[in-house]
Order: C-alpha cells, then sequence, then structure tokens
C-alpha cells in the first residue's frame, strides 16, 4: 500500500521495457505480458479509487528520495487523480483486448508503444508538480506518435505528421510557460504554487498570469479548444480503432490539466488572480460546443463524426469547468465519466460497422441521397426482404446505444451529466444568467446535432449502403464495445453512488486545503517548519 501511488507508473514503464527485449515475432508472449500489464493496472486503478475515497486521509502523497515537496518529486493521490486512473485503466484494457486480432499486427512495437502510452497518462494523473507534467505528457505524446503513425496508408503518415507538428509546438509553449512561473514563483510543485499566488507582488502578478495563459494555451490545445482544436476529427478519424480508443482520452488529459490547475492556483485563495482565465474558458468552450456541433452536421465520414463528437465532449466541459461552480463541476466530472467511456466504445465500433463496406461509402451514401439515385436498384429486392444476420443486429442495437449516450438522450448516463450540469445553473431562478441560457441552448442544439448526423450515419451504414457481406467479427472485437457500454449502462442504473462521488471530488477541488496539506506536510520554511 505504500507504493500504490507510484505502482500505476511503473508497472507499464518495466512491461513496456521488457517487450522492448523480446524478438517482434514473438507477439503472443508481447499481447500476454501487455494484457497481464493493463488488467493489473485496472486493478490498482480500482484499488486506488477505493483507498483515495476515504475522505481526507484519502489524500496520499508518494515522495521519491523522501525528499520535500519544494525540492524532490511528489506523486499525489486524490479522488480527481484516481478516477482518470480507473478510466484510463477501463480503455486499456478495452483496447488492447481489440487489438489482439488484428491491429497489433499491423506495424512494430504496438505492445511497448501502448504500455508506455499508458505510462504517461497515469503519471500526468499523478504528478504533483508542473516540470514532470511536461516529463509525462511528453512520454504520452511520444507513444501517441506512435500509435497514431501505426499502420500504413498516406492518409493516416499526412494526419500523423501534421499531429506530431502540433502538439511539438503546444509542447515548447509548455516549457515557456513553466519557465516563466518558475522564474517568477521560485518553485514547480502545484501545492507550493498555490501557496506563494496571494502574496505575489503587484509587479510580478502579471508576469505569472501571462505564464499561466501560455501554459493553458498548451493544455487547451490538447483539449481541442476553438479555434485550437482544429486538427483533432482529421487526425483521429485517420487512427487505427484501437489506437483512437486510447487517445481519445488525451483531450481529457488537457481538461485534467487545467482543473486541477486552474482550482488549485486561481481559486479562492488565489487573491487579486482569484478566478483568472475563467471566462475564457466558459467563452471558449461555449464556440467549442458550437463549431464541434457544426462539424458534427457536416461530417459525411463516421471516423471524423467521432472526432467532431469529441469536440463537442471537451467544449461541453470547459464552458462547466469556466462556470466556476461547485455543484457543476460535480456535473462536469458524471459527464467526462461517460463521454469518454461512449467515445471510446464508438470508435472500436465504428471499424466493425465499416468492415465490408466499399470505399467511399458514406459519400456515395450521401450522393444517392441528394440525387435519388440507385432507388429502384434498392426498390427490387424479389419482395422476400432481406433477413437481419445476428452479427449486424449486435452491430446496430451497438450503434443506437451510442448514439443515444453521445446525443445525451434520457434516460441514460449522458442525458443525467448534461442534467447535473444545468440544473444548478437553473436552480437561480429570476437571477439565472445570460450565460446559462446560452449554455443550455448550446447543449440542447449540440444534442440534436449528434442525434442528426448519429441517424443518418446509421441509415447510411445499416440502411442505404449496407456492407457487402457480412463482416466478421470476433468475440475480442465486439466484447470491448460492449463492455464500454455496459459501464455506461451501470453508470446510469448506479447514478446516485457515482454522483456522490463526483461531487466530492468537486468539493475537494474546489476547497484544495486537504491537497494542500498533505503535499506540504513537514515542508521546511524560511523561520520554521510548515
Amino acid at each position: 500500500m505504500d507504493h500504490l501511488t507510484i505502482a500505476p507508473i511503473v508497472l507499464p514503464l518495466l512491461a513496456g521495457a521488457v517487450m522492448m527485449l523480446i524478438d517482434e515475432r514473438q507477439r503472443t508472449l508481447k499481447a500476454a505480458i501487455g494484457m497481464a500489464s493493463a488488467l493489473a493496472l485496472l486493478g490498482l486503478a480500482v484499488l486506488a479509487l477505493t483507498v483515495a475515497d476515504a475522505g481526507a486521509a484519502g489524500v496520499r502523497v508518494y515522495r521519491l528520495g523522501s525528499w520535500p515537496a519544494n525540492f524532490g518529486i511528489v506523486l499525489v493521490l486524490d479522488r480527481f487523480a484516481a478516477l482518470m486512473l480507473v478510466l484510463t485503466g477501463i480503455l486499456g484494457v478495452a483496447a488492447l483486448t481489440f487489438s489482439l486480432p488484428r491491429w497489433q499486427k499491423a506495424g512494430a512495437h504496438f505492445h511497448p508503444l501502448f504500455q508506455f502510452q499508458l505510462m504517461g497518462l497515469n503519471g500526468a494523473f499523478l504528478t504533483g508538480d508542473l516540470f514532470n507534467l511536461f516529463v509525462f505528457f511528453e512520454i504520452m505524446l511520444a507513444a501517441s506518435y506512435g500509435l497514431a503513425l501505426h499502420g500504413s496508408g498516406l492518409a493516416r503518415v499526412r494526419a500523423g505528421l501534421h499531429y506530431i507538428a502540433i502538439n511539438l509546438s503546444a509542447s515548447l509553449l509548455f516549457l515557456i510557460g513553466v519557465s516563466m512561473i518558475y522564474g517568477i514563483s521560485g518553485t514547480l510543485n502545484m501545492a507550493d504554487l498555490a501557496g506563494r499566488v496571494a502574496d505575489l507582488a503587484a509587479e510580478d502578478r502579471g508576469l505569472l498570469e501571462a505564464g499561466a495563459a501560455i501554459l493553458g494555451l498548451a493544455f487547451l490545445i490538447k483539449a481541442g479548444m476553438w479555434p485550437l482544436g482544429f486538427w483533432l476529427p482529421n487526425t483521429y478519424s485517420t487512427l487505427g480503432s484501437a489506437s483512437a480508443a486510447i487517445v481519445s482520452v488525451l483531450s481529457k488529459v488537457g481538461i485534467y490539466a487545467v482543473l486541477r490547475l486552474w482550482l488549485l492556483v486561481f481559486g479562492d485563495g488565489a487573491g487579486e488572480s482569484g478566478g483568472f482565465g475563467g471566462m475564457v474558458l466558459l467563452v471558449g468552450g461555449l464556440l467549442t460546443v458550437g463549431f464541434g456541433s457544426i462539424a458534427v452536421l457536416a461530417t459525411q465520414n463516421t471516423a471524423r463524426l467521432a472526432g467532431a463528437i469529441v469536440l463537442v465532449s471537451s467544449g461541453t466541459l470547459l464552458a462547466a469547468i469556466g462556470a466556476g461552480r461547485m455543484s457543476v463541476t460535480g456535473g462536469a466530472l458524471f459527464y467526462l465519466t461517460s463521454s469518454v467511456l461512449a467515445v471510446a466504445g464508438f470508435f472500436l465500433l465504428i471499424e466493425l460497422v465499416e468492415r465490408g463496406r466499399g470505399v467511399g461509402a458514406d459519400v456515395l451514401a450521401v450522393t444517392r441521397e441528394a440525387f435519388g439515385e440507385g432507388d429502384d436498384e434498392d426498390a427490387d429486392d424479389g419482395g422476400a426482404g432481406v433477413a437481419i444476420p445476428a452479427t449486424m443486429a449486435i452491430l446496430g442495437i451497438g450503434f443506437l446505444s451510442s448514439a443515444l449516450l453521445l446525443a445525451g438522450l434520457p434516460p441514460l448516463s449522458g442525458f443525467l451529466a448534461k442534467f447535473a450540469i444545468l440544473s444548478p445553473l437553473l436552480a437561480a431562478g429570476p437571477e439565472v444568467a445570460v450565460t446559462t441560457w446560452i449554455l443550455l441552448a448550446a447543449l440542447v442544439l449540440s444534442g440534436l446535432a449528434t442525434v442528426v448526423a448519429m441517424t443518418r450515419a446509421g441509415i447510411d451504414a445499416f440502411w442505404a449502403s449496407p456492407a457487402a457481406e457480412v463482416p466478421r467479427v470476433r468475440v475480442a472485437e465486439i466484447a470491448p464495445v460492449l463492455l464500454l457500454l455496459a459501464l455506461n449502462l451501470a453508470l446510469t442504473v448506479q447514478a446516485g453512488p457515482a454522483m456522490r462521488y463526483m461531487e466530492d471530488t468537486a468539493r475537494s477541488l474546489h476547497a484544495p486545503q486537504d491537497y494542500t496539506g498533505a503535499v506540504l506536510s513537514g515542508l521546511p520554511v524560511a523561520g520554521g517548519v510548515r
């Protein structure tokens, strides 16, 4: 238990390092090691969530080398970090299982890259200082570069190179922002930084806020906020399904960093800097929802549709965070959990639905719809009808379930999450702010856009231009999709306990005394000991 906090980082690191020493032709052995590591990570994440949910005592600090927080590296496990670890563990098991029949063979070093991706994600969620957040970001991104290019095809290589160039630019902004913050505050530990912001001299405060703004740009590029997220739909649409499912959570790493740092450093205890950047998050989130909704309606490709839905989810989360209210943050965390599971399941489902369809089937279906071509051929089925194979029935049910979740329709968790976001804002009665009504309209219209787009995509896939032959789907491929959908169903049924955890997490984020107290306990300061 003493090493529970560092175990989610060390385990995939060791697994990936061992795999690099094994011949690439030994895929079965690598797959076995990778699956054992992924299952162990999920078990550790569930254990960490149980520990973190124990109240104030649930904040666990791991000081590497037993150095104090202002000198050494610290890892911190709390409710928020534990929630993200569990989501990463679930996606890791689902995506890796899906990859075993086909995608692990599409290129070299898939399994080590996958483990290093998990290591970077877990490290980003657990680290307690900005520099090591940068380190884990780079590990995570380096692995995602390999996964983005995994496979073949000109479109994937072109989009992958664009993805690399954009994220290298974001990394440069990250370094500049971190350097400016360190130059002014003299610390990179997030808890220590939170305690110093209020006492900054007036002439230094502007420079610190400028550094935080530059750092925020790096996070918002990864989160996909408009206009910084223009790259996201095209990049995600070219990834292999297994890669897209795990890489899709990278946008939520940007959300995690924004929420963690904004409430910790620029919360109520930040003095004159309290609430810095909140309006940018709110307005930027609303604009992202609008841009994502337009992209959802405009796309003719199912994979790009999934990428556009990622933008809508990121915009919803940013707008909810920008509202700056604890009760809204709890709903946002519920929405984050539901959307991560639903989007990952949809990315996996897309390949199974598209398997066996001709190249450009989506475009041809839209052409037929616009010009009325092909109706006579479709109508002539000999009067006998077409039997629906079990495979297509399962895929159709999965597609319909994904549509309901992603659009936020009742009674599933997507609807409950949006209701949890809006309910506290609308409870103000006649004093409801204009931005609340705009957010309400944005969520309703984005849901409508998703319904229209998903309905059109479903008709094209299962009716207007179905697969030439029934796709061969293996149990290892459909099981992860059903697992993710079942987890969302469980989230719907157990919405009460889940929302209780989210509200406790939001409370600890808005009042981070337990977090800072645990990290800074025993930290030497001038004139005594804190």
